[in-house]
């Protein structure tokens, strides 16, 4: 038996979980788990893991599903729940970067990690202990424009399903985000927009804040502004330090990027406008 995972996304009706199990359950397959949910604006969303004969043809049972529906805004998509291929780009903070390793070597991670790429080449000794490929690709004197391109010239290579930013500091153009839309995770300090700039933990210090935290998000257009994918935060008081608050901060950003990152592999976000739906 093989296992897919169907998503489905759009205007709410009578019979759409129905039609779901109808189809599947004439295609011979076995519905292992199912999730739904309908949004105050009316729309629908459902996640649906199932098992099927080898044999299963997933488009004979798009196209099944599309006949017993027969509503255009319908979004169905239906994937193999397999191991999603990544490449990460980081720059010299190891806190992610290596936290995402030791899970991949532990076979934790629900990826392939297909390589590493930096505009540093601090971290690469680290990474080659993991025989993971790491590409050196400098910032320096080049534009953003023409560090980016070689970018995408070294990610053609291995054709990612997904990037994940770990703590990558570079801000990505429109251009570059246009080749992974919706495919890209970042992770930042939920200090943001409230502490921006360099050493957030600094300034969040002087200003006696009682909560740290992390937030992990879809890459768009706009910085720091992408569809929320999962967040957390750690009490605090007046007796840490900048210091204290930054060594705890990075245990929350690993923390909530491996916990966005099983949900995304996982197939478990959907993207509504600026916002996520994760069943």
């Amino acid at each position: 038996m093989t296992k897919h995972i169907l998503l489905m996304d759009g205007p709410d009706a009578k019979g759409l979980i129905f039609h779901v199990t109808s189809v599947l359950y004439k295609n011979e397959c076995n519905i292992i788990s199912q999730d739904e949910y309908v949004s105050p604006d009316g729309q629908f969303f459902m996640r649906t893991e199932f098992e099927s004969p080898d044999k299963l043809d997933p488009q004979k049972v798009l196209k099944d599903l599309r006949e017993a529906i027969a509503t255009p805004d319908i979004n169905l998509r239906i994937n193999p729940k397999k191991k999603k291929d990544i490449v990460i780009l980081a720059t010299k903070e190891h806190h992610c970067l290596s936290d995402l390793l030791i899970r991949y070597n532990f076979d934790e991670l629900d990826a392939n990690i297909l390589a590493v790429v930096s505009n540093y080449n601090t971290l690469q000794p680290f990474v080659s202990k993991f025989g993971i490929p790491f590409h050196y690709i400098t910032h320096e004197h080049k534009t953003r424009e023409e560090h980016e391109e070689a970018i995408l010239r070294t990610l053609k290579i291995y054709q990612p399903e997904y990037l994940v930013l770990a703590k990558y500091m570079r801000i990505l153009s429109p251009e570059f985000v246009s080749h992974y839309p919706n495919k890209t995770v970042n992770i930042h300090h939920s200090f943001l927009p409230a502490f921006i700039g360099a050493n957030p933990y600094r300034q969040a210090y002087e200003r006696g804040v009682k909560i740290i935290g992390a937030t992990a998000h879809f890459v768009n257009n706009n910085l720091d502004e992408g569809p929320i994918i999962a967040q957390n935060v750690k009490d605090i008081d007046h007796r840490y330090t900048a210091s204290d608050m930054a060594r705890e901060g990075k245990e929350v950003e690993k923390s909530v990027l491996t916990h966005a990152l099983k949900l995304v592999f996982n197939d478990r976000v959907f993207i509504y406008g600026n916002r996520t739906v994760v069943l």
